[in-house]
């Protein structure tokens, strides 16, 4: 399991793999964070499916304080991991958890799938979380899917290549954070207009998203993009 100490602003945040018990907490971060959210079938089916990707940001109180939901592309030719969902709360935005939980899944997709690369999607006019993408974590962009998302607007499909390495045909991703001011700047918008706030992107998942699901209740389906196989995420 990974674990990565943050001490800043007077809080510790470790980056530890994520367990059944914090899918309630992981969940609750979603809602809080965006408006596409997902039932409680859907974190199950990633943490079952790869419980090696789910990464959570856990303060020194033991709540969750960010998370990234991600997974293994397994119908396509070339063996590659998927970004699905990203979030973080407003309270611990622009210490670099973003960054840091990308990381953490990136490196499961090598060591344990021995992934060739890791892809996402990201609106156009979300520059915060562009800008985290290619400038922080070298995402380049590989096509531009257009009208995208439910309200025409397009997407950009980015994806970030590994290196092979020399030790039994494994991927290793050379490259590092580019630092905390890029990782700030990355941590700073909401569907794309800049409010040093929050930050908005949308990658695809396997499964429909459905409505928010509060512990208690089954609401229907809210999303509002185009494709059933979306998340979106604010970091």
């Amino acid at each position: 399991a990974v674990c990565v100490v943050i001490v800043g602003l007077a809080r510790m945040v470790s980056i530890r793999t994520a367990t059944m018990d914090d899918l309630f907490q992981m969940q609750h971060c979603n809602l809080s964070c965006l408006p596409e959210n997902y039932q409680m079938k859907y974190y199950f089916y990633h943490i079952l499916s790869w419980p090696q990707l789910l990464h959570v940001a856990e303060d020194s109180k033991k709540r969750i304080v960010g998370y990234v939901l991600a997974k293994m592309e397994e119908e396509s030719a070339e063996v590659h991991g998927h970004i699905t969902s990203l979030a973080v709360l407003r309270s611990h935005r622009k210490m670099g958890l973003a960054a840091k939980l990308m990381t953490a899944a990136q490196e499961a997709m090598q060591e344990v799938f021995n992934a060739e690369y890791v892809s996402l999607h990201v609106r156009k006019s979300n520059r915060a979380a562009f800008a985290l993408y290619s400038s922080t974590l070298q995402f380049k962009i590989h096509d531009i899917e257009a009208k995208y998302y439910a309200d025409s607007e397009d997407a950009y499909d980015m994806r970030k290549y590994f290196t092979k390495s020399s030790k039994g045909g494994q991927h290793k991703d050379t490259s590092t954070p580019t630092g905390s001011s890029s990782s700030r700047s990355g941590a700073a918008i909401a569907n794309g207009s800049a409010d040093g706030a929050t930050l908005a992107s949308s990658a695809t998942a396997s499964v429909p998203p459905a409505g928010a699901v509060p512990a208690s209740s089954d609401p229907p389906t809210t999303s509002k993009q185009l494709h059933s196989l979306e998340g979106e995420h604010h970091v």
